[in-house]
């Protein structure tokens, strides 16, 4: 093995080290199950906000795709978990997990292509048009749906035949923390992996990384995909926990919700979904018990301080946590920085030399 692939693979090593605050992070989220048994409820509606956030993430963060109808995956996965549960077809909770994820990929590869096309402002308008058209086909077919009443004798059976659902969310809070966690881990994978380095490289200049030779549109598709399939699951694991799926799980607010949520904690380093959805959820749940009837009001007004502020003033705290998450993530290692040092001295002595000679 060369110096440069010794120094490659040393990179990759660090950057999948996990770092003390990721440790503290996930072993405080175990932790809840036993600390907080009265909050499991909201708990399992911030798991699975926050899994929804991360699969954003991954196309707004990573290869700077934006989209106003990411709840269009989130509405296909929770429908089809739904429906194969009411007629049963699949009753093992899990399966039906997998294969939400599946179908809702299937959808996101079918639309990645319209994604292609046009600049942000297209990608928003074809992103939140899929949203509408599949909003109104379940209202359209409320035969299948249950249109605006919603789909209704949704049977959920125990997980794998011995966990069963309970009314205070004990095992639905559990269930869920795992899926975000062996989901999460999958995330940090990819995003840590070659495929991940070059997905940042087309994000920050497109034209430049279809220059040095990375397929960009492939790379596209790819992550939609799987963003689609993430958001697909969470949808799912929305379906299983209430046992009813109604329009509201591909409405617009779900999405508009959705960006607020990456706004409040960040985007491009993961956590920042998972963060930005306990606020949000803790903060919506403390307005609603303070106003009632004006919560949204309030949480409109953060939106618009946000916005008026300047989310680097309101949330630069997420840089700093950026940095003491991924430390080095992208620091050059030692032996390259001196080579390059010494190079350069070298260049200038040499161009140096060159004048004195031609004195």
């Amino acid at each position: 093995m060369t110096q440069l692939e010794e120094e490659v693979a040393g990179f990759f090593v660090r950057r999948g080290r996990w770092s003390p605050l990721e440790i503290a992070f996930w072993i405080l989220a175990l932790a809840s199950i036993w600390l907080l048994p009265s909050e499991h409820l909201i708990l399992t509606e911030t798991a699975i906000l926050a899994l929804f956030a991360l699969s954003l993430d991954l196309i707004l963060g990573f290869a700077g795709i934006i989209s106003l109808g990411h709840a269009a995956f989130f509405g296909f996965g929770a429908y089809f978990t739904g429906l194969v549960a009411k007629y049963g077809i699949v009753n093992e909770p899990v399966l039906a997990l997998l294969l939400a994820g599946l179908a809702a990929a299937a959808l996101g590869f079918a639309t990645s292509f319209l994604v292609l096309r046009g600049s942000d402002l297209t990608r928003i308008m074809v992103t939140l048009g899929i949203a509408l058209v599949l909003y109104e086909l379940a209202n359209r077919y409320d035969n299948i749906t249950g249109g605006a009443n919603g789909l209704q004798g949704v049977d959920i059976h125990p997980i794998l035949g011995r966990f069963s659902f309970d009314l205070y969310g004990h095992t639905a809070y559990a269930y869920c923390l795992v899926v975000l966690f062996l989901l999460f881990l999958l995330a940090r994978r990819i995003v840590r992996s070659p495929f991940g380095l070059s997905l940042v490289a087309l994000k920050d200049n497109p034209l430049r990384a279809e220059a040095v030779g990375i397929p960009v549109n492939a790379r596209m598709v790819a992550i939609y995909t799987i963003a689609a399939g993430y958001a697909g699951v969470a949808g799912a694991l929305l379906t299983q926990t209430t046992a009813f799926c109604s329009l509201d799980v591909l409405s617009f607010e779900r999405s508009a919700d959705l960006l607020l949520v990456l706004i409040i904690g960040g985007t491009g380093y993961l956590y920042g979904g998972l963060i930005g959805a306990v606020i949000f959820k803790f903060m919506q749940d403390w307005l609603a018990n303070l106003t009632p009837q004006y919560w949204q009001f309030w949480i409109g007004l953060v939106l618009v301080l946000i916005v008026l502020v300047g989310r680097e003033r309101v949330t630069g705290w997420t840089r700093s946590l950026h940095h003491m998450i991924f430390p080095r993530l992208l620091a050059m290692p030692e032996s390259r920085k001196k080579r390059r040092e010494i190079a350069a001295r070298r260049g200038i002595g040499r161009v140096g030399g060159a004048a004195s000679d031609g004195h």
